[in-house]
């Protein structure tokens, strides 16, 4: 595992965590949920969005061993069939209103397993949330290619005209029956919208008029791939014709290596409307010039055109060293459509010296910088506190709307909270308003440790406030909790004295602090008092009420102070 994770980092990836499907369902839906589930080990790792090669097992396993140096780059080559043998997409001129581009191609004699058919399956999906946004820019279909007869048309019609059996249905429906079936799709009803209010749907037919799919909505029963299918057509319609080119080459250039003859794609033409030709998948190769000392002087290095060749190489960038030493020839590959100027060259030569090698200079620019006030404020209150035999905690900003609401006897409309719009889990529901959930928390996780329990914390808190631009203001807060067989109020209060102590603020009303009784209903009732310096309330101490113990799981008494330290800057 570790090795892997220093390969990924080295590539420009992270390996974001190491985790099973158990685990993901037990975190976000709790253990019970989580029974039964697999336990295999699945790595989890964040790939950068603009490289849409390596979103898939077969283009990150072939660019790692690529980066490795165990194998050359292949090469994809398009097979254009003889006259009148290969496969044409006709476009008509009615979907110009609508979704105006297609392109499409053919891998033949395929060899699918479960692991392969998954994988592709899941590439196409992927696609679908990134470079084809929602599929809002290209929807991709695929087809097998036995099961149909071309030439294909690409079509707009209107909802009631057109009628297919849908992927994995039993029965046939109409365009506007199809809409009515997936609005409770929990998968398919983020799409409708594209096409929904329009007053024709594209469609693609073959031609015996077997509808092939509804872009970019659903593909027909009829044609679905299975593993034992052996030709696929791909189609790729959409309302930008170099997304659609970029994601029918990812898809063709990733599962040609299963094909017959690996990393070779049958081609497939596509008349347009106006009767012109052309010829998909374009699989373009490219070459860029780039001078080794541009290179050199954008990371900071001075390697050897020749090493810097190398380097580019094993990012899948096959270069080589032109006239007298002069010019890097990089070959650009149609899996990399990421590349679009010198830079991005100079930053995959970067990647492959490897960053931490990158020797470290003293910026030609000088500035001198200055630490925020507020965060000077609270390193010095930090060492203070420790001073004063205290632990510090460091807690999540963000908790359960219980943690700071229904735990505390407060409700949660009362709190101001910020909340999250979907949260992953239960945990991160909102932002929170006090520190004294996190510090509970912390207490009932480290219950088996001698006591007393003395921790504080020094963070930001988080409420709404319309008056700022972003509807939410942070306040910096000072919370402290002491935990043990006797509540200790004076311990706590004995902390307050100190704090005002070390920050030069007298007992006084005039220009100090004083406290004052006051009620709350996380305290026990006559335990609490409310802090007043520089002329406001800034917090509260007291003796926590025994609901509250019990609903964190604790046994003991305990007494906490909250108090913002905003206004002592």
């Amino acid at each position: 595992d570790e090795e892997f994770d220093e390969l990924c980092f080295e590539f420009g990836l992270e390996l974001d965590e190491i985790t099973s499907e158990k685990d993901i369902i037990s975190k976000e839906k709790g253990e019970e949920k989580a029974k039964g589930a697999s336990d295999v080990v699945l790595y989890k790792i964040d790939v950068p969005a603009n490289r849409y090669d390596l979103l898939c097992l077969e283009g990150l396993v072939r660019g790692l061993q690529v980066f490795k140096e165990r194998i050359s780059l292949p090469r994809f080559e398009k097979i254009i069939p003889a006259e009148g043998e290969g496969q044409r997409l006709i476009i008509t001129e009615q979907t110009a209103q609508i979704r105006p581009h297609a392109v499409a191609a053919v891998l033949r004699n395929i060899t699918f397993t479960k692991d392969r058919y998954d994988s592709f399956i899941d590439l196409q999906e992927k696609l679908h949330q990134n470079i084809c946004r929602r599929r809002a820019l290209v929807a991709i279909g695929t087809h097998d290619l036995d099961a149909i007869t071309g030439p294909f048309t690409f079509t707009a019609k209107t909802p009631s005209e057109i009628k297919f059996k849908p992927l994995n249905q039993s029965q046939e429906y109409t365009a506007s029956q199809i809409m009515d079936l997936y609005r409770t799709d929990s998968h398919l009803r983020h799409y409708l919208h594209l096409i929904e209010n329009k007053p024709c749907y594209p469609v693609i037919y073959d031609s015996n008029g077997v509808v092939l799919s509804m872009p970019p909505i659903i593909n027909g029963d009829h044609t679905k791939i299975s593993l034992n299918t052996r030709n696929v057509f791909i189609e790729c319609t959409g309302t930008d014709i170099t997304k659609a080119k970029i994601v029918l080459d990812i898809i063709v250039t990733m599962f040609s290596e299963y094909c017959e003859k690996p990393f070779t794609v049958e081609a497939v033409e596509v008349v347009y409307p106006n009767g012109k030709t052309h010829i998909y998948p374009e699989l373009a190769y490219r070459t860029e010039k780039v001078k080794p000392e541009y290179i050199n002087k954008k990371v900071g290095i001075s390697e050897t055109p020749s090493s810097l060749a190398k380097l580019l190489t094993r990012m899948c960038l096959k270069s080589h060293v032109t006239g007298n030493g002069n010019h890097i020839e990089i070959e650009i590959p149609p899996t990399r459509a990421d590349i679009i100027h010198a830079c991005d060259i100079v930053e995959d030569a970067a990647i492959a010296y490897g960053y931490n090698n990158i020797q470290m200079v003293i910026p030609k620019t000088y500035t001198i910088a200055n630490q925020l006030p507020l965060n000077k404020l609270t390193e010095l209150l930090r060492l203070d506190l420790a001073a004063a035999g205290f632990t510090e905690a460091l807690t999540f900003a963000l908790c359960s709307q219980e943690d700071i609401a229904d735990k505390l006897g407060t409700d949660i409309s009362a709190t101001n909270a910020v909340r999250i719009a979907n949260p992953k889990t239960a945990e991160f529901q909102v932002a929170r308003t006090t520190l004294l959930p996190g510090l509970l928390k912390t207490i009932a996780a480290n219950r088996k440790m001698p006591l007393p329990l003395k921790l504080f914390e020094i963070s930001d808190i988080v409420v709404k406030d319309p008056n700022t631009d972003v509807g939410a203001r942070n306040y910096r807060h000072l919370g402290a909790i002491y935990y043990n067989k006797s509540p200790g109020f004076e311990i706590i209060h004995g902390l307050l004295d100190r704090v005002m102590q070390v920050l030069e603020v007298p007992p006084n009303e005039e220009n100090g602090y004083t406290i004052k009784a006051a009620e709350g209903a996380a305290f026990f009732p006559g335990r609490c008092a409310e802090v007043f310096a520089k002329g406001q309330s800034i917090g509260k101490l007291g003796v926590v009420h025994p609901d509250v113990i019990t609903k964190f799981e604790l046994t003991m008494p305990c007494s906490v102070l909250e108090i913002n330290i905003e206004p002592f800057m």
